[in-house]
């Protein structure tokens, strides 16, 4: 066996699962700081850098933060990118998936 198919196998089964699990929790918390700052009046996290963390994986910490804060949910960009975020990791998942059972 190779290094690439380890690799690949390692990703499909425990790699993204983690990257997901981490990256989601990173963003229900930026989500939570968010909304306090918002209601503080303090700066505030910019859409850029939440966009940015639900496309790094983070879109289940997205969409839990959105509804257990009420935050965002008025904002149909937020919808957008973290539909789109969903359907391309989940695609890339798919792929490493099948590629390590066809290794």
């Amino acid at each position: 066996m190779k290094f690439g198919d380890d690799m690949i196998r390692f990703l499909g089964h425990y790699g993204i699962p983690i990257l997901f699990v981490v990256m989601g929790i990173v963003t229900f918390i930026a989500y939570g700081r968010d909304k306090r700052a918002a209601k503080k009046h303090q700066r505030r996290t910019p859409e850029k850098v939440l966009f940015l963390l639900n496309f790094c994986g983070g879109f289940l910490g997205g969409w839990l933060g959105m509804y257990a804060f009420r935050h965002n949910t008025r904002h149909a960009s937020f919808y957008v990118v973290q539909t789109v975020s969903f359907l391309l990791w989940v695609t890339l998942w798919s792929i490493l998936w099948v590629a390590s059972i066809k290794g």
